[in-house]
């Protein structure tokens, strides 16, 4: 049987996007990994306490050989602009989800609003890379 083992998200500092994943979303580390071998190549993971099948791979921009230079500084854009990643998160009460992330400092884009699917708002980590949380309809899957 095939799975998903880790998602990956760019980001353009692996500290700034350890601490708010894990100190504002309260994720856990899954794994925290520096590769000498491999020019100090860091693998950092995170996920869901309640999930611990769910990896989100924080994965810093490569520059030359891996990636070229313009590849580099147009995945940075999309960064910015919000289109390079996006995370989806659930939850039962998006409105309380929404308050208490706030609570924590998020900075969010878009307040709980109800939408065709059910309730949703917007947020985007240090990076830019956009997540939604959102209060599903039990139509929708919910």
């Amino acid at each position: 049987m095939i799975k998903i083992g880790n998602v990956q998200l760019w980001v353009h500092d692996q500290d700034d996007s350890l601490a708010f994943y894990t100190q504002k979303l309260q994720m856990k580390i899954r794994a925290d990994v520096t590769v000498a071998e491999m020019g100090n190549f860091r693998w950092l993971v995170v996920g869901p306490a309640s999930q611990p099948e769910v990896a989100i791979v924080l994965m810093a921009i490569p520059g030359p050989p891996i990636m070229d230079t313009t590849t580099s500084e147009e995945v940075r854009d999309l960064m910015a602009k919000g289109f390079a990643g996006t995370i989806f998160l659930t939850t039962e009460d998006c409105q309380a989800s929404y308050e208490e992330l706030k609570g924590r400092g998020v900075e969010f884009v878009e307040v709980p609003e109800q939408r065709p699917y059910g309730i949703d708002a917007s947020f985007r980590d240090p990076s830019g890379n956009h997540i939604r949380l959102t209060q599903v309809d039990e139509t929708f899957g919910g």
